[in-house]
């Protein structure tokens, strides 16, 4: 039985979230093609372009731990994902169809953050340097998306929806 140690966490859960990143970038363009409002869609597509940096940036950390780029099925994303597919059927074309996308948005930008702080928590404990400022990156760029879509859902979204 090979060694259960950080370090083998860290690998486990770097490819849950490699292969969660590859999802989610799959579904933000159904997303953006489903939601009503324009303000909604272009941070859908926004999102789209910074996930693919992500996915760049797990590839560097793989690469830097002189490990192969795969990922693991993570069964959490998968649910999260059909939660907003299962949103985009019920609620199409009425008006709480985009507080739903919204909020299946935050779900998965909340299951980034979580990830990635633990990550870099992880990293930092490995003395891995320079993954910390790779994580740290993407970590920031989730909480900025997160805050922007609750900004977006207090400022129009719900309100429409209501």
């Amino acid at each position: 039985m090979p060694d259960k140690d950080l370090s083998a966490l860290f690998l486990d859960t770097l490819k849950d979230i490699y292969y969660a990143e590859k999802q989610i970038l799959k579904a933000l363009p159904r997303m953006a093609k489903a939601a009503e409002s324009d303000d909604l869609r272009a941070a859908f597509e926004k999102h789209h372009d910074e996930t693919e940096g992500q996915i760049e940036r797990l590839e560097q950390i793989f690469e830097l731990i002189g490990k192969p780029a795969r990922g693991k099925k993570c069964d959490a994303i998968e649910g999260i994902i059909d939660e907003g597919k299962e949103i985009m059927e019920e609620y199409a074309d009425t008006p709480a169809l985009d507080a739903g996308l919204l909020s299946a948005a935050q779900a998965v930008e909340h299951y980034e953050i979580a990830r990635y702080g633990t990550l870099k928590a992880w990293a930092d404990r490995l003395s891995m340097k320079d993954a910390v400022k790779l994580i740290d990156q993407t970590l920031a760029e989730e909480k900025k998306t997160d805050e922007a879509l609750t900004k977006l859902a207090v400022s129009a979204i719900n309100a429409e929806a209501a």
